[in-house]
């Protein structure tokens, strides 16, 4: 899985997708969304590193269905709240 972290002062988005979505354009609807090696490509990491990440992370966005069930695994997303975009596992963590 990639991760990506992005920081702008004292925000940080955390982006998370499965290695072989990067590119892809998914289309379901009115919703379309591009995965893009700018936002999702960073360092391929194991499962542990991802949960590392999304459990100290306010703000992470999360594509495919290994990078959603480690969100779902450590407990940071509910199973219930993943949305399904064109085939592929989608989650948003916004914490306050």
């Amino acid at each position: 899985m990639y991760l990506k972290i992005h920081r702008s002062g004292d925000n940080t988005i955390v982006a998370v997708c499965d290695e072989e979505l990067i590119g892809r354009t998914l289309k379901e609807g009115n919703i379309v969304v591009t995965i893009t090696e700018e936002f999702y490509k960073g360092e391929i990491v194991s499962e542990s590193e991802v949960k590392d990440a999304i459990s100290q992370s306010s703000n992470v966005n999360i594509f495919g269905e290994k990078a959603v069930s480690c969100a779902i695994e450590c407990g940071a997303v509910n199973s219930s709240c993943v949305k399904i975009i064109d085939g592929v596992a989608h989650a948003q963590i916004f914490r306050i």
